[in-house]
């Protein structure tokens, strides 16, 4: 069977939820037994979102492919298991420099370069590439229907119908239907406005995923139906839930993977039931009804924004969710650290976790968070910076070298973390300079990590070697290994030649591990990653939950 392609685009206002929709949908059709890829077209000029401040973006996913990605890949692979690539994320940036690099090679043969045929044939090219036996490539389009920059991708898509055929092609717009308080009602209105904008660039959606807060009476649906020229049962409504672990059953329960089957003429009589969901009903049961709760203070620079941590605070509720307990997560500016006693907020705190992040603002105050949590016994976890800064820390308060620091600060007369000029990524020698480009240039994607047995680590992972993904420019310096150990700091991973430090660990801890890579991108709701199911297992003894 050819691959059936399903076209997510969203319409009325931003942050409706396409890429959690696009997930649970792929998560729905796994549960009856299809294969899935997702994919995300994103208009914006970046080539990726790799320079992008977590301020305007939120966080950036990395595969183990080293590609930087939007932040719904990770909802992605979190609903669905399956590993995106390289190949499963594009941009308007992306498109346009490969073109004018064809166009520069003289591919086009002297023809005038346009966006249409040559953007949108890249477009279509990419959306059709690097497919193998899945059942269904499901393709969420960014930004709002109307904006200017996702014509193309509009465009392309609608191309896509001409070649492969209406019975190869569905589009699924997700819209909104605002509650205005003062007239007691549900308005249509933005959603028609919608769908009409869509209908101008010669696209007519086939099913309507419609945001709301309250019910939909069946009146606005027949009406929405009626106005949008689709079939009333395909107005599917897509209601808040209490946890997005939730939203699989939701759809379901409205008839979104239903309708999706009857358009490619894939149900069959009688099965419309015929869905596995149990895993799903699971997690949802263990978020519901946990046996505790845990407080755990995560201190970060990016705090105003949760989405810039938006892989990490899933993480935590999923190592709550292996040791059934919910996970209250504290979150703390670094830099409050700087000039106010931590343990005025971290006294009833049952874990703490410094998260990553780039550059010196904030950095103190991490610091004194890792000293708190060292001194105090309390279960500490830092991931990327939070290793760097951790590894500082002992430094100066263990090793008593004073002027440790990191050169991504300044130039210091101890450069306990410093900039990764040469490394080794498989077979070939990667190399990096001060006044190398910004994007594309950290050590990125999947490295492997050799384990030291009889250590924190090493029980953690429950084996001698582990591969994690990495995002980061700057590097603790293992020239600095043997005084810290002396000190009292292990260093518990490394890579395979011994070059790269990668976990560091206090012995005499309850739970203190660091790691230079981010764990919180490999974590999945039904597969918790083990460092932080053994975490917030840390945190349950410090709070005496068992």
């Amino acid at each position: 069977m050819a691959a059936k392609y399903i076209f997510i685009t969203g319409g009325v206002v931003s942050s409706l939820g396409k890429g959690l929709a696009s997930a649970a949908l792929g998560a729905i059709l796994q549960a009856r037994g299809y294969k899935v890829r997702l994919r995300k077209l994103d208009p914006y000029i970046n080539v990726d979102p790799g320079t992008m401040s977590p301020y305007q973006h939120g966080e950036c996913y990395v595969t183990d492919d080293g590609a930087e990605t939007d932040l719904d890949l990770g909802h992605y692979e979190r609903f669905t298991g399956v590993s995106s690539r390289q190949s499963d994320n594009v941009t308007t940036g992306r498109i346009y420099s490969e073109v004018l690099a064809k166009e520069r090679r003289g591919d086009y043969l002297g023809g005038t370069v346009q966006v249409i045929p040559h953007i949108t044939d890249a477009i279509k090219e990419f959306v059709q590439s690097d497919v193998t036996d899945e059942d269904f490539i499901l393709c969420e389009v960014g930004g709002t229907v109307g904006d200017i920059e996702s014509l193309p991708f509009l465009e392309a898509i609608r191309q896509v119908r001409n070649d492969l055929g209406r019975a190869n092609t569905c589009y699924l717009h997700v819209t909104l239907l605002p509650y205005i308080s003062v007239a007691g009602e549900l308005k249509t209105k933005p959603t028609q406005h919608s769908v009409k904008e869509l209908l101008s660039v010669g696209i007519q959606p086939d099913i309507l995923l419609c945001r709301a807060d309250t019910e939909i009476p069946k009146g606005e649906k027949r009406k929405i139906a009626l106005f949008c020229n689709v079939k009333e049962e395909c107005v599917i409504p897509a209601l808040n839930v209490d946890t997005i672990y939730d939203v699989p059953n939701a759809y379901h329960k409205e008839g979104l993977d239903v309708e999706i089957l009857r358009h490619f003429d894939m149900l069959e009589e009688g099965k419309e039931d015929d869905v596995d969901l149990s895993r799903w009903d699971n997690i949802v049961d263990r978020v519901r009804n946990p046996e505790g709760e845990v407080n755990i203070a995560v201190i970060g620079k990016y705090v105003e924004l949760l989405d810039a941590y938006k892989s990490l605070n899933e993480s935590l509720i999923h190592g709550g969710i292996a040791n059934n307990v919910r996970v209250n997560i504290n979150w703390i500016e670094s830099g409050r650290f700087e000039d106010q006693d931590p343990a005025d907020h971290l006294g009833d705190m049952d874990a703490i976790l410094v998260p990553g992040g780039f550059g010196e603002r904030g950095a103190e105050g991490k610091i004194a968070a890792v000293k708190y949590a060292r001194e105090n016994k309390v279960p500490y976890f830092g991931i990327c910076f939070g290793m760097q800064m951790a590894v500082i820390e002992a430094a100066r308060n263990l090793a008593g070298i004073a002027d440790a620091g990191s050169s991504e600060f300044s130039d210091c007369k101890e450069p306990i973390v410093g900039l990764l000029t040469e490394w080794k990524k498989g077979n070939r020698v990667e190399t990096r300079a001060d006044n190398s480009d910004m994007g594309g240039t950290m050590r990125l994607g999947a490295y492997p990590c050799a384990l030291v047995e009889g250590t924190k680590a090493h029980e953690i992972y429950g084996g001698s070697y582990v591969e994690e993904r990495h995002r980061h420019r700057y590097e603790v310096n293992v020239a600095y290994k043997d005084r810290l150990e002396a000190a009292g700091m292990k260093f518990s991973g490394l890579s395979p030649d011994g070059v790269l430090p990668e976990i560091v660990e206090i012995p005499d801890h309850p739970w203190f591990v660091a790691v230079q890579y981010h764990p919180e991108l490999k974590s999945r709701p039904f597969e918790p990653h083990p460092l932080f199911s053994s975490f917030v297992q840390a945190a349950m003894e410090k709070s005496r939950l068992v």
